[in-house]
């Protein structure tokens, strides 16, 4: 006796509770990999090998073998070449799936599925008024807000502080005699995540030549992930945002906080 009954029966297929759950467990399982991939840049790997495994399982359902051992070949070695390229993103979705709290909390569970860890509101009147102060002082600064993606390997690069943000803290961080001034500030959930951090500059080769390194890192940070960025030029003390890989030059401190809010709140 069938201890799954058919629920649905036609003339082409017959669905049982068991294939419904497992549908349901499927979805659910790319779900949760997508939220950990969105707003970064192996969200278009993600639905590009989705694409072909899909396009797979079509031509083999219509008998195409020449085609569809090509790209089942591909399934193949595109399974080896996912592992390599997500490998960040596959650590922490089973860092969270182990986490204790996790599966015993249901309700935690189900939120963390829904809203992803969630970007939280930012103080953003504390980060203008810093930026603020730091123009008219001309001091150099990268702030960069992280959302979705939590920049974790650019943190490692730099000093890991998990601090409060504060007007005077985000200030002294960046003071010239501070021995972590080089560098960037990555702010996450509210908090200064890290500091003197080491970011990628921009592979855009129309990129504007008079831009400086912090410009060209701010670019080059919101290319691969769904960050922001906020740079005072130490020269001209003047404050700008990057976000997509573009660069907002002569913004005022309302606009800056306009932005932020925007993003954030």
């Amino acid at each position: 006796m069938d201890l799954f009954p058919h629920i649905l029966l036609s003339g082409f297929f017959t669905v049982r509770l068991v294939d419904l759950i497992d549908i349901l467990l499927v979805t659910i399982l790319l779900f949760a990999f997508y939220r950990m991939v969105k707003g970064t840049a192996a969200i278009n790997i993600f639905f590009g090998l989705l694409s072909v495994y899909v396009i797979w399982k079509v031509v083999t359902a219509l008998d195409m073998d020449l085609l569809g051992e090509i790209l089942g070949a591909f399934i193949s070695v595109g399974f080896i070449a996912l592992i390599v390229v997500f490998q960040p993103e596959i650590r922490r979705f089973l860092l969270i799936v182990g986490t204790p709290r996790l599966l015993s909390d249901r309700k935690h569970l189900f939120s963390w599925l829904l809203h992803g860890d969630g970007k939280g509101n930012l103080d953003v009147d504390k980060i203008t008024k810093a930026c603020m102060e730091m123009g008219n002082e001309r001091t150099g600064a990268l702030i960069v807000c992280a959302k979705l993606n939590e920049l974790q390997a650019f943190a490692e690069t730099g000093v890991m502080l998990d601090a409060l943000i504060s007007e005077p803290l985000i200030q002294n961080i960046f003071y010239r005699n501070n021995p972590l001034h080089d560098g960037a500030v990555i702010i996450l959930k509210n908090r200064i995540k890290a500091a003197r951090c080491v970011l990628p500059i921009t592979r855009n080769r129309d990129f504007p030549a008079d831009y400086g390194l912090r410009h060209r890192a701010a670019a080059g940070i919101t290319e691969i992930s769904d960050a922001v960025a906020i740079i005072v030029s130490e020269q001209t003390g003047e404050i700008a945002f990057s976000k997509n890989g573009e660069i907002i030059t002569k913004v005022t401190p309302a606009n800056l906080k306009n932005f932020l809010e925007e993003e954030f709140n």
